[in-house]
């Protein structure tokens, strides 16, 4: 099953001013994540077999399944988030500058006392929020939906945190978070904004751009980006508003054709490229999809406006599509590297194959650039974070 919707709504030279647009314009995202103990740039695999099979030039991978150890990519921003909010904390009330050293000085967190972050989560933002604090010896508590898969609440306890258990959708614990933030005065870690709330959702979408910035000279260059179609999920739009924020800032009109893509039932930005001139709507699915991280029934009101204004197609995959990639990276091709993929990790590819090989979309496919000489950019966004089911459906024919 898909649903599309070609972006009447996208700008050839999208620009985002004004104060609430401010936090764009710092620079030093690579810079701090460099800095961090055990970073390492995410490998770039090159897929030719499957891009033969595709009938396209070249299929590239950006491969985020062993980010820090943790199997997602979802520390670049919950790491950047916490140092801004912990600099910010620091130069309320001291003269010295705190840097990315000062991240990692123990003397120095001292200094700034004690905190405890929260977040809601499906599993990989919260883990790296968890995966954080607990390098800096501060507590967390992590909000999940209740149905969440066994291995994805053990993998944010095993970073320390406390993990409480919400019966409803991921939006019902971000409200739940937000609430016992307030009330109890942790700081939370969101990945999507609500109303006084955009510092932080802001600071983690420039961390994700340290994803595209680690293909500068490799794959990007400073006058061509080198591939031809970008593919990124969206689960509230975070990792999509920032490469719709990275690709229009270095490229404008000559940046890559931008598709989003979601699950069927969890496909609110598709919803509000269709229905909502212009404003973001909720999803009517139910966010059961398998791709938990991608079940989010509201885009963040910060992240909207990038999707809106950069990405030219929007898509909605069913399960189905997800496992079928999630076999195809697992058995590739000929002598195609092996990549492990989750459910969430495997929608880009998911939606190349729906795109180059489903009839219902051959009318969408004329007009999208998927031609024998294109070169398309996946994010491999996670690896086996469900172990049981991701071997369950790797080992079937």
């Amino acid at each position: 099953m898909c649903e599309y919707a070609f972006n009447e709504l996208c700008r050839p030279r999208p620009q985002w001013t004004g104060g609430e647009y401010a936090f764009l314009q710092e620079r030093d995202m690579l810079e701090f994540h460099a800095a961090l103990p055990g970073y390492a740039p995410t490998p770039l695999v090159e897929l030719p077999r499957l891009a033969a099979r595709l009938k396209l030039g070249q299929v590239y991978v950006k491969d985020e399944s062993q980010r820090f150890g943790i199997k997602a990519f979802k520390a670049l921003g919950a790491s950047y988030a916490m140092y801004r909010f912990l600099k910010g904390r620091w130069q309320e009330r001291f003269a010295e500058p705190f840097t990315p050293a000062s991240f990692q000085d123990p003397q120095a967190l001292a200094r700034l006392g004690a905190f405890t972050f929260c977040a809601a989560t499906d599993g990989n933002h919260g883990r790296a929020v968890a995966w954080t604090a607990r390098r800096l010896g501060q507590k967390a508590v992590i909000y999940m939906p209740a149905d969440s898969v066994p291995a994805r609440v053990a993998n944010v306890r095993g970073e320390g945190a406390e993990v409480a258990l919400v019966e409803g959708t991921f939006d019902l614990c971000v409200e739940r978070c937000a609430a016992d933030a307030a009330k109890n005065g942790w700081q939370a870690i969101s990945d999507t904004a609500y109303p006084g709330y955009r510092d932080i959702p802001g600071w983690i979408l420039l961390g994700y751009t340290s994803i595209f910035a680690e293909l500068e000279g490799l794959l990007h260059g400073p006058m061509k980006t080198g591939v031809d179609a970008v593919i990124l999920p969206a689960g509230v739009g975070g990792l999509a508003a920032a490469g719709g924020f990275f690709y229009s800032r270095l490229y404008g009109p000559k940046r890559p054709f931008l598709v989003c893509v979601e699950p069927v039932s969890s496909d609110c930005f598709l919803e509000s490229v269709r229905f909502g001139h212009g404003e973001p709507l909720p999803t009517r699915g139910r966010q059961t999809s398998i791709m938990a991280g991608l079940n989010c029934g509201v885009p963040s009101p910060l992240a909207w406006p990038f999707l809106r204004d950069a990405f030219a197609f929007f898509l909605a995959v069913g399960d189905s599509w997800a496992e079928q990639a999630m076999r195809r990276y697992y058995h590739p091709l000929g002598d195609d590297p092996r990549i492990v993929s989750g459910e969430s990790g495997s929608s880009g590819l998911a939606a190349l194959l729906a795109l180059t090989t489903s009839p219902k979309l051959a009318a969408a496919r004329e007009n999208l650039p998927l031609g024998p000489q294109s070169r398309v950019l996946l994010i491999n966004t996670e690896g086996d974070t469900d172990p049981e089911n991701f071997k369950k459906v790797v080992e079937q024919s």
